[in-house]
């Protein structure tokens, strides 16, 4: 598989020899949907509280009375079935919505996504990304001078002065390789890829 080297002006130069093992897999979205999916389950936190019929405020004074009304029976108003009730199953903080994905699942998804995004043409390879200062001005113009609006950046050594300039630019993400996500691979526009990063992300899933 062969991708896109990129220079300063986001134009194609050269091609850049990659494994097929990781960029050039059959697209499996049955496998990538589970891997987002679990992901995204995973980053969850069970901070939702419900209150059952034991919980809620509420008088214990009969609603009305047992017979003659020709309304089902009823004892007081915590009730799931009434308005303002209590609920049946209620939510905890302690809810796990944890998925397991096995290792294996996740890389093939992982290089599933990669080899979509490389037929899709919304992932190249760059030298490098570097800028003279942190600061985000220098960093949009950057990326503004190759075209790109949202872009992921996975660079085998990021340099601290492109890490802080991009934390204020809500389209920009860079990371190491082992940092990279299934979710944020899907959901940036482009994706940038160092030389030395291609290797590292054979290791991982190839």
């Amino acid at each position: 598989m062969q991708l896109e080297l990129l220079n300063e002006q986001g134009q194609a130069t050269s091609k850049v020899d990659a494994p097929d093992t990781v960029f050039a897999r059959d697209y499996n979205e049955a496998l990538v949907h589970q891997v987002v999916v679990a992901f995204q389950a995973n980053a969850r936190q069970g901070t939702r509280a419900q209150l059952d019929r034991g919980e809620v405020k509420h008088s214990t004074k009969k609603p009305f009375r047992q017979k003659g009304t020709g309304n089902a029976r009823a004892g007081m108003t915590s009730s799931p079935l009434w308005r303002g009730g209590g609920r049946i199953f209620p939510n905890r903080p302690d809810e796990n919505f944890s998925q397991k994905i096995n290792k294996k699942m996740y890389r093939a998804g992982m290089a599933s996504i990669l080899s979509q995004l490389a037929r899709d043409g919304r992932l190249a390879v760059v030298d490098s990304i570097k800028v003279e200062a942190p600061k985000t001005k220098l960093l949009a113009q950057k990326f503004k001078a190759m075209g790109l609006e949202s872009v992921m950046v996975i660079s085998d050594q990021v340099d601290e002065n492109v890490l802080l300039a991009s934390r204020n630019l809500a389209n920009v993400l860079v990371v190491e390789p082992r940092y990279a996500d299934p979710l944020s691979l899907v959901f940036y526009k482009k994706v940038l890829v160092t030389k030395g990063a291609i290797e590292q992300l054979k290791e991982m899933y190839a």
